[in-house]
């Protein structure tokens, strides 16, 4: 089944799972990563510590915490992942909304699944590009993040979540112009 056609806890658990796959593959954590400045350390650790506050703040829902990105990225992705998912397979959750002064009220899966998983399967190829591990994306899932934002690009620049846009090849693949709209150099590796 296409990433596109499943449940927002499907959808986390499949992305949050290759996620994982990545982190328990890392023997590198002070590898430098695509993002300007960051260690494949400092990928995980973006994930763990926006979303919680960012969850705290528009439901007043606090995730149980877990080590220490410094201590144990592992542990610390782990215990997020497991969290978010029991979340979204708990079936209350669906009646629950996010309000945010950016987006208003948006029903709480939908919000995970917008802002946070997306964002993990992003940077799913920073941390494999860092690692040298597998760092294919869904190409399906790519072409809808990518089509979907390309419109909202100034609003999405605007917001300083992203670097400049990276030019690609004309007729590139989704994954390499989502790569590209999101400031990633597709190209990039290890220096």
């Amino acid at each position: 089944m296409a990433l596109s056609d499943l449940s927002p806890a499907e959808r986390h658990r499949v992305i949050g799972g290759t996620f994982a796959d990545r982190v328990a593959g890392a023997k590198n954590w002070a590898a430098p990563a695509p993002v300007a400045g960051w260690t494949a350390r400092d990928v995980v650790r973006h994930l763990v510590e926006w979303f919680p506050g960012f969850l705290a703040g528009g439901t007043g829902i606090k995730l149980p915490g877990g080590p220490a990105v410094d201590d144990d990225p592992a542990g610390a992705w782990q215990s997020q992942y497991t969290a978010v998912q029991a979340l979204l397979d708990d079936p209350a959750t669906t009646q629950l909304v996010l309000t945010n002064p950016h987006l208003g009220e948006v029903p709480l899966d939908r919000a995970i699944d917008q802002f946070y998983t997306s964002d993990v399967f992003m940077h799913t190829w920073d941390l494999a590009r860092a690692t040298g591990q597998d760092d294919r994306l869904d190409e399906a899932f790519s072409a809808i993040l990518v089509g979907g934002m390309e419109p909202m690009e100034e609003v999405i620049r605007s917001s300083g979540q992203y670097g400049p846009r990276v030019p690609v090849p004309a007729g590139a693949d989704a994954q390499t112009r989502l790569l590209g709209f999101i400031g990633r150099d597709p190209f990039w590796t290890t220096p």
